[in-house]
């Protein structure tokens, strides 16, 4: 299966939450059209059908996730 390049996943994942507090403050349709294009988008490029299940696949392929937890803060 194709993955999107790791360098794709930070901006969608940060346009992701983004939009995600646009929604919470207000339940515009245009807001709520771009957050469902972005959800896609996630899934497509972690290969996973749930937004969800997509955040946390884009977690693990970020930069910096350890390769056995979930951390996605580089050790120094």
């Amino acid at each position: 299966m194709l993955l999107a390049h790791p360098a794709v996943l930070p901006g969608l994942v940060d346009r992701y939450w983004a939009l995600s507090v646009l929604d919470a403050a207000d339940d515009a349709s245009s807001v709520r059209r771009e957050m469902r294009d972005v959800e896609q988008a996630l899934c497509v490029a972690t290969g996973t059908a749930d937004v969800y299940a997509a955040l946390i696949a884009a977690r693990h392929h970020l930069p910096g996730a350890g390769a056995l937890d979930d951390s996605v803060l580089a050790s120094r």
